[in-house]
């Protein structure tokens, strides 16, 4: 059997890609695995600086793999035995918020349940014209999970949030867009190479240190309040005015040539 989920680096990019065709990427615990294995690896590697997340054949990620994709019979689909924890896998689906890299999810087809979930927790997100998304939790006698009811009103706003929610409709991608749910929506074939191209960008010129102080500000700032984020700006900015990058930065703009950022490590980040 081919591996569950693949990985390649080009670029300064590393390419995550879910390998479950058959079943639309439904999560499970393989994908979970190789899931987990392929982030850590492009978070520890300073080659690379961004990452790109989208899955195989016709589906991004159509939810948890609860049982058989076809098929009536009640005791296939009896799912009171389900360990959740297994097939969820060691983390939760905001732990993608928590990395130091940039992440852009390439949603190439059915986005539902876990799968949307873990792409609303990815940075950027660019969608194929006429993917499928739904929350469906409620049409599967199941809850919102795993914070997907912190970052959904965050995105779209409260009423479009309780709406996705509570319905648990289909909706596609052009609706997905109009909300603010996706940054961008592309013909299926151009997909890949556009996000691609995206974090390609970002990794010829952006500074991997500004990257991961950024995103741990953005999502840390939601929860406190102006002043405390503002502070803790404040303190932030001095530390990054004493980093090579800022140096690299301006005289790249001055000089008119792509910037040279040096890798990210945690002795810079700590200096």
């Amino acid at each position: 059997m081919t591996a569950a989920v693949l990985y390649d680096v080009s670029d300064g990019v590393a390419l995550i890609t879910l390998n479950r065709p058959e079943r639309l990427n439904a999560w499970g615990p393989d994908i979970a695995v190789g899931f987990y294995a392929a982030i850590d690896g492009a978070e520890a590697d300073p080659a690379v600086r961004a990452i790109v997340v989208t899955g195989s054949g016709r589906g991004f990620c159509a939810g948890a793999n609860l049982g058989p994709a076809t098929g009536t019979d009640e005791s296939a689909l009896d799912t009171s035995g389900t360990d959740v924890a297994q097939l969820v896998g060691d983390r939760p689906a905001h732990f993608l918020t928590e990395l130091r890299k940039p992440v852009i999810a390439a949603i190439n087809g059915a986005c539902v349940g876990i799968g949307l979930t873990h792409a609303l927790m990815c940075d950027i997100r660019f969608a194929a014209a006429g993917a499928k998304f739904a929350t469906a939790f409620t049409r599967r006698g199941l809850i919102a999970e795993y914070g997907i009811t912190w970052i959904l009103p965050r995105l779209v706003g409260w009423g479009a949030a309780m709406d996705l929610l509570l319905s648990g409709r289909t909706f596609l991608a052009e609706e997905a867009h109009r909300l603010g749910l996706v940054n961008q929506v592309v013909a299926p074939d151009e997909l890949l190479p556009r996000a691609m191209a995206y974090a390609a960008d970002i990794a010829a010129n952006c500074s991997p240190a500004s990257l991961a102080v950024i995103k741990a500000q953005a999502y840390g700032d939601a929860l406190d309040d102006i002043a405390a984020v503002s502070a803790r700006a404040e303190k932030l900015m001095y530390e990054s005015l004493a980093r090579p990058d800022l140096i690299e930065g301006i005289t790249s703009f001055l000089q008119k040539r792509p910037p040279n950022f040096p890798p990210l490590t945690e002795e810079r980040l700590s200096t």
